[in-house]
């Protein structure tokens, strides 16, 4: 997903490279047993190789965050990676349906790393979890993200999207977002992650639970803490600038402008521009229930008859839309 207004613009990551082949640098990172046994535990295991988690993300499978987050977590047990093959930001919860998908392995050197899908975050964690994965997973983890996935940016996030696909599953599922930056230090972002991680799990929630943890620049400094906070649903980045191309038709880019305007409440965005790593419980389940006890008092009633006369009328107008070509402007003939 893109970076939310204290993320700043998100590089776009080159996913040119389709060959089987890929070289990933593995450096040795040595973690404590001591300090993952209790999140281990919670996962119903008692040893880091029984322990199977899912690494996906939103930034395609060559990106440097993935690559991160897997050297990280591998230390805790067996890690499947499948994520997409191209860049999915903002793609959102989207599934493929009405094309297959194209599933591919990539090596590092002579060793499987992963698979790559030519689809969603979404399409990623459902293919892994029912036809990829040798065992079902313990844990599903999503990221890092280039660009906080923050406030309503939760909506638009592939990277949280992957996550909630875990939690349908069942599946305790964590989205890991770093604020962008040109030269960001994925590796020390995905130390501070795995260790919110374990002490997540170490606290033994009761049942599957989801979670999305954001970490600004500023907790990679020091001596970083974490707030356990709300998502903030204040309504941001409508604006537009509208450009004409050489051939005069208008087109819009999003500037992600007017920042949110930050209340009173601590919230992911406040805390993310104090600095603290934030870390809100979410859940897939949208409905409202104050309401919904509400509307199960009220009386509907639909008339067919006058439901088909708008039918009628609908039909007799007839006609569709046109969409006036810009080449009605032009002399010549439109470029092939």
């Amino acid at each position: 997903m893109a970076a939310t207004w204290c993320g700043g613009r998100k590089r776009l990551c080159h996913n040119r490279l389709r060959q089987k082949r890929l070289n990933l640098p593995r450096p040795v990172i040595i973690v404590r047993l001591s300090e993952c046994e209790d999140g281990l535990d919670a996962l119903g295991r008692s040893d880091g190789a029984g322990v199977h988690i899912l690494l996906t993300n939103d930034d395609g499978v060559y990106a440097p965050g993935l690559a991160a987050m897997e050297r990280q977590l591998r230390r805790l047990g067996q890690v499947s990676v499948v994520a997409p093959a191209t860049e999915q930001s903002g793609v959102g919860h989207a599934i493929t349906y009405l094309h297959p998908l194209i599933v591919k392995e990539v090596y590092d050197g002579d060793h499987r790393w992963g698979w790559t899908v030519e689809g969603s975050p979404a399409d990623c964690v459902r293919i892994a979890v029912s036809q990829l994965c040798p065992t079902r997973p313990d844990l599903v983890v999503s990221g890092i993200n280039s660009g906080l996935n923050a406030g309503i940016n939760v909506l638009y996030s592939g990277t949280v999207a992957a996550a909630i696909e875990g939690a349908f599953f069942g599946i305790t599922s964590v989205a890991v977002s770093l604020e962008y930056d040109e030269h960001a230090r994925f590796d020390q972002a995905a130390r501070l992650a795995c260790q919110l991680i374990e002490q997540l799990l170490a606290q033994k929630p009761s049942g599957p639970l989801l979670f999305n943890l954001n970490i600004p620049l500023a907790a990679l400094q020091g001596e970083p803490q974490v707030r356990a906070v709300a998502m903030d649903v204040a309504h941001y980045g409508e604006q537009f600038e509208r450009r004409v191309d050489p051939w005069g038709r208008p087109y819009y880019w999003a500037t992600g402008e007017p920042p949110p305007r930050l209340g009173q409440q601590e919230t992911d965005l406040t805390a993310l521009k104090q600095g603290f790593v934030a870390v809100t419980p979410l859940d897939y389940d949208m409905t409202k229930r104050a309401v919904l006890a509400q509307m199960q008092q009220w009386q509907f009633h639909l008339d067919p008859t006058e439901a088909n006369a708008l039918s009628d009328c609908a039909g007799a107008a007839g006609g569709r839309p046109v969409v006036q070509s810009v080449w009605a402007k032009f002399k010549g003939p439109a470029p092939l």
